[in-house]
């Protein structure tokens, strides 16, 4: 038999977890954004050359899509966390499966993804949690 505080406490530990790691997705993807948009404007100096918009790599657009290709993978990824943390913290019918979703992509992400996407899984597909969050969330 399971507590269902125990399991309140774990889901709760584990949307905090989510809802930081969504943090943290976002300030390194913004960090991460704006040294390669520096990067590809050439504002690097001597290390770059002159730039994309001078060596016409693939065509003189090809910076700019990878930039808004990149813009979108990191707000999905920020957005799946969002929904996971959410749903789990108001322990919604969809947040466990959201969080099961996000926990299987994490596992390639390394180190904190790895860590949180098995430990979402470890909590959230045991069978007594798994019993424990369909009660939570009737």
């Amino acid at each position: 038999m399971f507590s269902l505080a125990i399991v309140e406490r774990r889901v709760n530990a584990l949307a905090v977890g989510w809802m930081v790691y969504a943090g943290l997705i976002a300030l390194t993807g913004l960090i991460g954004l704006a040294f390669a948009h520096a990067w590809t404007d050439g504002h690097f100096g001597p290390w770059t050359g002159h730039g994309f918009g001078h060596r016409y790599w693939d065509g003189p657009m090809m910076p700019f899509v990878f930039l808004r290709f990149a813009r979108i993978a990191i707000f999905a990824r920020v957005a799946l966390a969002l929904a996971a943390g959410v749903g789990l913290m108001q322990k919604a019918s969809w947040g466990r499966w959201v969080a099961i979703v996000a926990g299987c992509l994490a596992i390639f992400h390394p180190l904190l993804g790895t860590a949180l996407g098995i430990w979402t899984l470890a909590v959230l597909l045991n069978a007594p949690n798994a019993a424990g969050y369909e009660v939570m969330a009737r």
